[in-house]
């Protein structure tokens, strides 16, 4: 039961995250733009919040540092992956994001103590299979390795190497001053940015606002506190796998509402990449009986 809450807040997370590849087909906001304003008016909701609540706790110069990474590296991977989406197809981006799992696990390996268990390299091969027939094998034939390719692929670098960093930073800092702090850090980085990048920050319409503030409050503060909290309980390595369940439900919504049509190789695969993401949650237990035999 104790880490009941973790993975109910990590599935919400995923619930909320999904829906994100369904507005940025929508391209009411250049990809830049559109981050920015997902981070800015995230933190503008927050602050606050957390100032009145007094839930705002400004942690060691370390740690607030580390915080201020975590939100440069979440920035940059929701800058590049929304430049690949927009100029590629959101299936090579999507696929080509979520190899993050690959990339938390090699860091893992490297640099923690805690070593990936031997079941989430089987549920990581097992999901990413699923993964392949859930876009299709001849999709792996047309693709383009050009440069919203190499974006795609360093969007889930940049993804990998910030689960990896906030999950030390969630040691020492409570989630919601985390997420104020680097919510703080990707709405400067990012409007430095696209200052830089003479990217236009008003002229859209009302849809494309009503847009941006649904990335903000559903896709950034509602999934990510929610991912956050489960990240400070988790393992990264099954979070990140976790996080490629948003496939299978953005594939749903998708057919809901753009009127994608649904396969039975695209039902075959999302079920073999749910299974390989629960494969990465068995532990071996060891009974009572043994433990004193």
């Amino acid at each position: 039961m104790t880490n009941a809450k973790p993975r109910l807040a990590l599935v919400f997370g995923i619930l909320c995250i999904s829906i994100f590849p369904i507005l940025v087909k929508l391209k009411l906001t250049p990809g830049l733009i559109s981050a920015f304003y997902r981070m800015a008016i995230a933190f503008s909701l927050l602050l606050p919040y957390v100032v009145l609540t007094k839930k705002l706790h400004i942690p060691s110069l370390k740690y607030c540092l580390l915080a201020t990474i975590c939100g440069i590296l979440f920035a940059s991977d929701v800058a590049v992956w929304n430049i690949a989406i927009q100029e590629s197809s959101a299936t090579q981006a999507s696929l080509l994001t979520n190899l993050s799992p690959l990339w938390v696990g090699m860091l893992s390996f490297v640099f923690l103590k805690n070593k990936p268990a031997t079941n989430f390299w089987i549920g990581t091969v097992i999901a990413l299979f699923g993964m392949a027939m859930l876009v299709g094998f001849r999709f792996f034939l047309e693709l383009n390795f050009d440069a919203a390719f190499l974006l795609a692929v360093l969007s889930g670098i940049f993804y990998s190497i910030y689960l990896l960093v906030s999950k030390k930073a969630l040691s020492q800092i409570d989630v919601l001053s985390f997420m104020t702090i680097s919510l703080l850090a990707s709405s400067i980085y990012l409007a430095i940015v696209c200052l830089i990048m003479n990217e236009p920050f008003s002229g859209f319409t009302n849809q494309g606002w009503l847009v941006l503030f649904t990335q903000a409050v559903v896709c950034q503060l509602m999934a990510w506190i929610s991912v956050s909290y489960a990240t400070q309980h988790m393992r990264p390595t099954r979070v990140s796998l976790s996080l490629l369940g948003q496939a299978v439900l953005t594939t749903v919504l998708a057919w809901a509402f753009l009127d994608e049509n649904i396969t039975l190789n695209m039902i075959i695969g999302g079920i073999i990449l749910l299974s390989g993401i629960r494969i990465t949650f068995y532990t071996k237990t060891i009974s009572l009986q043994n433990k004193s035999a």
